[in-house]
C-alpha cells in the first residue's frame, strides 16, 4: 500500500485495514508453519502494511501532520563528551600516582 493512500483514510477506516491485514499475517503465518512457504513475501508486506497505518495512526493522536505539504524542521543532535583514550587515561593515572608517593 501507498502511504498517501493510507493518510486520505478515515480513522475509523484505518482501524478496520489495520485488524485485516493482522488477521491475514496471523493466517499466513499459521498456514507457513504448516509447511505451505507460499507467503514469505507477503508476510513482509503486511507488516510494513500494518506499520504504515500504525504510524498514521499515532501522527494524527499526537497531531504532528496536518497536511502532507508539512515538512518536519532538523533536529539538532547534542554530540556526547569526548571521552579520554585508555591510553591517556592510564597515562593520568600513572602521573597521579608518582605525584602521590
Amino acid at each position: 500500500m501507498e502511504l498517501t493512500k493510507i493518510r486520505n483514510w478515515s480513522d475509523e477506516e484505518l482501524k478496520t485495514q489495520e485488524t485485516q491485514a493482522s488477521e491475514q499475517l496471523f493466517r499466513i503465518r499459521f498456514q507457513s508453519k504448516l509447511g505451505q512457504n507460499d507467503g514469505v513475501k507477503r508476510i513482509r508486506e503486511l507488516r510494513k502494511d500494518i506499520a504504515r497505518i500504525q504510524t498514521v495512526a499515532r501522527e494524527r493522536s499526537l497531531g504532528i501532520r496536518a497536511g502532507a505539504t508539512q515538512v518536519a524542521a532538523p533536529v539538532a543532535v547534542a554530540k556526547p563528551a569526548a571521552r579520554k583514550t585508555r591510553a591517556k587515561a592510564s597515562e593520568t593515572k600513572a602521573a597521579s600516582t608518582k605525584g602521590a608517593k
